[in-house]
């Protein structure tokens, strides 16, 4: 079957685009699960470091044999480009990473899932100031004010009034910077993938990124242990997760409008939610957690389907192809 019937029209987008989102969405519980199997405590940073570092370390290599499988030009870059990737990776993966695991382990799956959605919004007001193309409109103005109060309820607290606020930086903060820096590392990978292929950028990115993970925690005295099938398996599934949904939402876009595709960016904090309530026990039914849900969701979808092209970001791979690509996806 041709790959182009096979990968457009409606119903190829809503089911890929929908997996992919779920995966990215599982991401929140499977770090958490894995923090439990390996026995890394919260306060262990190293630990953390490690653990992350081997996750995209792998999901690189991954990434770069598929695209090697499909003969596209792993290795032909110029010392300009090879300098471009190696601050992508520290950027985009190192640094996102360290924010995002250790505020992770700071705050529940559900919190995670939705304040880290405040990507989105961070693109599209970035890409207003350097982009004299990508203006906001009214839309986007509503939705990105929507998506943020709904980060500002999924923080109150439950007790007395209701109008005390929950946040620490080592927590909900992190996530926050977390999903800035994803934000900020995109507008520079717009760049780098005018002039390289978007998998193999990704993958190499990946890769030196997971490496710098890994040498900045073996060298805090990180470790990784505990390993049985039950938490090798989640390795591999969270290495997995993120090269697949990475191909797979590459694909769509090749195949099909931008705006076809990142408009089912909304159901990436909506996975996450479910699933961290489902696989850690969390309480996805107080009204904070549903209420905050719902802005963000709503405010994702109106910022992503705007007729006009957009800078967007989840958690998770980057968008336009050639032009704005989504390259993690929770990263995570």
């Amino acid at each position: 079957m041709d790959s182009r019937n096979l990968f457009s029209g409606p119903k190829a987008v809503f089911l890929l685009a929908t997996l992919c989102c779920l995966l990215w969405g599982s991401a929140y519980p499977a770090i958490k699960n894995g923090y439990a199997m390996f026995g890394i405590a919260a306060d262990d940073i190293p630990g953390k470091l490690v653990f992350a570092g081997w996750r995209f370390l792998f999901a690189g290599w991954v990434l770069l044999v598929l695209a090697r499988i499909m003969n596209k030009p792993v290795f032909r870059f110029s010392a300009r480009d090879l300098g471009a990737l190696g601050l992508l990776g520290v950027t985009q993966t190192t640094l996102q990473y360290v924010f995002f695991y250790i505020g992770l382990a700071y705050t529940t799956g559900v919190k995670g899932s939705i304040l880290n959605a405040t990507g989105t919004f961070f693109s599209v007001l970035l890409a207003h100031f350097i982009y004299h193309n990508d203006r906001l409109s009214y839309r986007k103005a509503l939705g990105c004010a929507v998506g943020f109060a709904g980060v500002m309820v999924v923080n109150l607290a439950g007790g007395g009034a209701g109008l005390d606020f929950e946040f620490t930086l080592l927590g909900e903060g992190f996530i926050v910077i977390a999903a800035f820096v994803l934000s900020a590392a995109t507008i520079f990978g717009k760049r780098i993938s005018q002039r390289m292929d978007s998998m193999v950028m990704t993958g190499h990115q990946l890769s030196i990124g997971g490496a710098v993970l890994l040498l900045m925690g073996y060298g805090g005295g990180g470790t990784l242990e505990g390993f049985t099938l039950a938490s090798t398996a989640l390795l591999a599934y969270m290495v997995v997760l993120s090269s697949a949904a990475f191909a797979l939402w590459a694909t769509l876009l090749k195949y099909n409008r931008v705006g076809m595709v990142t408009v089912y960016n909304f159901l990436i904090p909506v996975f996450g939610a479910l699933l961290s309530a489902i696989f850690l026990g969390e309480d996805i039914l107080q009204w904070r957690n549903a209420l905050a849900l719902a802005m963000v969701s709503a405010g994702i979808w109106w910022v992503t389907t705007e007729k006009t092209p957009s800078l967007t970001v989840a958690s998770a791979p980057i968008q336009q192809p050639q032009t704005t690509r989504k390259t993690g996806g929770p990263s995570h």
